[in-house]
């Protein structure tokens, strides 16, 4: 499965959520359509997007959409980035200010609500679709690990996350994401 193709099943999945089938169940539903080894091509894309954007900055947006944001709330905070679409992922990761022009960051900072974007349930959509084609869930883990030990890098470098700074500095994070800060922190004191 390669870049395009991993996007094709999260528009997919993401055209088939509706109010009482959320975007993390439409995408299992999604993926438990595809074979076994597509499942894990799957989870070799996410895993990638997700790296992509374990930046501070883009952690910087999760803490300022979700109120505060720990490691595991980020990593939830990016499989709901990558299942806002290819074109919201792009822009959030090019500049996550961008985030403040979402229609669903817009209306969850007007309604005060902090779990938009966060989406625990995606980071599992490929084990639990797995276990439906294969018929037992630790099937996955096993043949996740066979697979990318098979894949790993020999090189595989630290992550660069960017330039960190103080999440708890609201003059710091107006001046690096002035229009999310404005939305979440509200005007300038």
């Amino acid at each position: 499965m390669d870049t395009s193709q991993f996007w094709t099943v999260i528009e997919a999945a993401r055209s088939a959520s509706a109010a009482d089938k959320p975007f993390a169940e439409a995408l299992v539903d999604e993926l438990a359509t595809r074979s076994k080894d597509d499942i894990l091509r799957y989870q070799e894309r996410f895993d990638e997007a997700g790296e992509a954007v374990y930046r501070w900055d883009v952690w910087a947006a999760a803490y300022l959409i979700g109120g505060g944001c720990s490691d595991d709330s980020f990593m939830d905070f990016r499989a709901g980035l990558i299942g806002m679409g290819r074109e919201w992922y792009e822009r959030a990761a090019a500049c996550p200010d961008v985030l403040a022009g979402h229609p669903a960051v817009m209306a969850a900072a007007e309604a005060h609500r902090d779990e938009v974007v966060f989406d625990e349930a995606v980071n599992y959509a490929a084990s639990y679709a797995f276990e439906r084609v294969a018929g037992d869930g630790e099937d996955f883990y096993e043949a996740w690990n066979e697979y990318s030990a098979s894949r790993a890098s020999s090189d595989e470098a630290s992550v660069d996350m960017g330039e960190d700074f103080d999440f708890d500095d609201p003059n710091e994070m107006r001046r690096r994401l002035p229009q999310l800060a404005a939305l979440c922190l509200g005007s300038t004191p």
